[in-house]
């Protein structure tokens, strides 16, 4: 069996208040992760957060009011997450995922059907792949899945056919985390609606970052896979494409740090190519379950985090009136369409880090400014606004 790491230190659970505060501000337009940090330590609370939303985005250029979440429209998430059996969890609460609050951007709040306790008891490993894998694939994936399971791991994917449903069926008795690609009344693909109903009955859980009535569109799959790898201390890929998904969900672990398993396959076969030429560039080559727990370092101590908690001042941000229309201009002038890292932002524009970051939130509030992992930025352009 493996050994479980003693589970990390968390912040204090929100009380009722502070969670609606927190999913009004999170559901606001141009709040992301990201942003939803920096405004949360700097204000000190998501309810001064929210105040300050309309001068930030008016300073920042918007063309028109930003859309605040109103206070009812988080109450009627919360009520329809209830009426599902679900509930929200915040970041640094005790059934967040611990691995997840260090990757670039966590969600602040997860939605999530059952699984209480489920994140500190077993490490997580995910496991993807093709939709229309072969039956040796699926075979092969199930073996893993169950021994991993056997063995005191928990299996996450993303409930997809093929691959994903061969893992989470394996590993049912034993524990696996569906992630979701939209809100969680919304199961995708139907067909899988009574092997989604026994992981929540077997001790499982759903997991999803978007309200409860969102309907996954194309662009939500890679936000799903970037959750996939980043709860998991590593992904394992059976019969993966050269173009397909799981190779999203790849390239989203190796950016975290988490370790990349793929399976060989035959050259001849074309579901197989992604895994190959992951195996050719680096990725641990995997035969069984044994292969993947001598790979993974999960007994690992994580680096401490501070908690994502309501106290004013921990990322200092400078007052946008002592900032100068010639910084302000400095900075655009230094932005563009191409994607450039913030350091070199302001080594470039020789402006203090605060001013910076704080330019940088009113164009983000306004919509001006897109983020790219790990730390890069790049400027939307007001014709493509229009």
């Amino acid at each position: 069996m493996v050994e479980t790491p003693p589970a990390p230190a968390t912040g204090r659970v929100l009380t009722e208040r502070q969670k609606l505060a927190w999913l009004r501000l999170i559901r606001s337009e141009n709040v992301g992760p990201a942003t939803f940090r920096t405004l949360l330590n700097h204000y000190g609370s998501a309810g001064a957060a929210l105040d300050a939303l309309p001068n930030l985005s008016k300073r920042g250029g918007a063309r028109r009011a930003i859309h605040i979440c109103p206070e009812e429209d988080a109450i009627g998430e919360l009520r329809h997450l209830e009426r599902l059996g679900a509930r929200l969890v915040a970041l640094g609460e005790p059934d967040y995922p611990p691995l997840l609050r260090h990757i670039d951007g966590p969600p602040p709040l997860l939605a999530m059907n059952g699984g209480e306790g489920l994140f500190s008891d077993a490490p997580p490993v995910a496991i993807v792949g093709a939709r229309n894998c072969s039956l040796a694939g699926a075979k092969i994936a199930g073996q893993i899945a169950g021994d991993l399971g056997a063995a005191g791991f928990t299996i996450v994917s993303g409930l997809a056919r093929g691959i994903d449903t061969a893992a989470h069926s394996a590993s049912l008795q034993t524990g696996t985390v569906a992630v979701f690609a939209g809100g969680l009344s919304h199961l995708y693909p139907p067909d899988n609606e009574q092997l989604a109903a026994r992981i929540v009955a077997e001790g499982g859980a759903w997991v999803s970052e978007m309200p409860p009535s969102w309907q996954p569109r194309a662009r939500d799959f890679p936000r799903r896979n970037r959750l996939i790898s980043g709860i998991s201390h590593g992904v394992v890929l059976v019969e993966a494409a050269r173009k397909s998904g799981s190779l999203h969900t790849a390239r989203f672990a190796a950016e975290q740090g988490r370790e990349v398993l793929a399976v060989p396959g035959s050259p001849l076969d074309p579901r197989c190519e992604g895994c190959n030429i992951l195996i050719r560039d680096g990725a641990v080559l995997v035969r069984h379950a044994e292969d993947v727990m001598e790979a993974l370092d999960v007994g690992r101590a994580l680096p401490p985090l501070p908690p994502l908690v309501e106290e004013e001042g921990r990322d200092r941000l400078s007052d946008p009136d002592e900032i100068s229309t010639d910084a302000r201009q400095r900075i655009l002038d230094a932005l563009g369409p191409v994607p450039c890292d913030i350091d070199e932002l302001i080594r470039h524009t020789d402006l203090d880090v605060a001013s910076v970051q704080t330019v940088l939130l009113e164009l983000e509030l306004a919509g001006r400014l897109e983020r790219h992992p790990p730390n890069r930025i790049s400027l939307i352009s007001q014709e493509a606004l229009l």
